[in-house]
């Protein structure tokens, strides 16, 4: 029986291209870090200590720990210091990219679905972000936190692995406590959101186009618009995923 929802964000609980998102996130972050940074390095530098993040899947340090600690390393900063110069650009510049982004009524309907079926519901999104910037987006797909009982919102801060690494799905579900049988996730992003899950042992269900072909279908146990994940859930079809895994 499924007892945990586990959701990805861009591109699926809130309408995000994320190439696009990502182009004016770097364009908006070189431009404040100008004041600071040398804008030929910074972004490369940004990068390579993401990556660090990506491939991380050491349990004794979270995300951030390992951004921060290669972040100092090439820039020769300290994060006691830099932290609060990248904290202001949240506060202040990250609201500009809530253009790039629309909202979807069905992520409301498919959460409090769940939550009255008594599920735990995970936002898993890839946690290369520190929590403000996902409690942002989380407000513009009308989900915020003060007002939706998520069990978990993933963020580089409470993770100690990223998508794609399987350790990432692992690490959600020791906190809510259920075995992968018991856990659907749900993501457009074949990579890191399906396989991955799947290799845990999760169910899937795939936020894409009717003309998007699976790489192996065996991994997908449901596919289709995130309007349609709303209408299948009232309609009790986690209720029949202990019975098949292909719907």
């Amino acid at each position: 029986m499924i007892q945990s929802l586990l959701l990805d964000l861009d591109d699926t609980l809130l309408g995000n291209e994320v190439d696009v998102f990502m182009h004016r996130y770097f364009g908006l972050l070189n431009d404040y870090a100008a004041k600071r940074f040398d804008s030929d390095s910074f972004l490369p530098h940004l990068m390579q200590s993401t990556r660090e993040m990506i491939r991380n899947t050491d349990p004794r340090l979270t995300n951030d720990q390992v951004f921060w600690a290669s972040f100092e390393t090439l820039t020769g900063g300290r994060r006691a210091e830099l932290e609060p110069f990248f904290n202001t650009f949240y506060e202040t510049e990250f609201i500009k990219l809530k253009t790039t982004t629309t909202h979807r009524p069905a992520a409301a309907t498919l959460i409090n679905a769940a939550l009255e079926r008594g599920l735990s519901v995970v936002v898993a999104t890839n946690p290369l972000f520190p929590m403000t910037a996902i409690e942002q987006r989380l407000e513009w797909a009308g989900l915020p936190t003060a007002e939706f009982d998520f069990t978990l919102v993933t963020s580089y801060e409470n993770m100690h692995a990223a998508k794609p690494q399987p350790a990432y799905y692992r690490e959600i579900l020791s906190v809510t406590g259920d075995a992968p049988e018991n856990a659907l996730m749900v993501g457009d992003d074949w990579k890191n959101d399906i396989v991955p899950a799947a290799e845990v042992g999760l169910f899937t269900y795939w936020i894409a186009p009717d003309d998007a072909t699976p790489d192996d279908p065996t991994l997908v146990t449901g596919r289709g618009t995130l309007d349609d994940l709303a209408e299948r859930v009232a309609g009790g079809w986690l209720e029949q995923l202990t019975v098949t895994r292909c719907a």
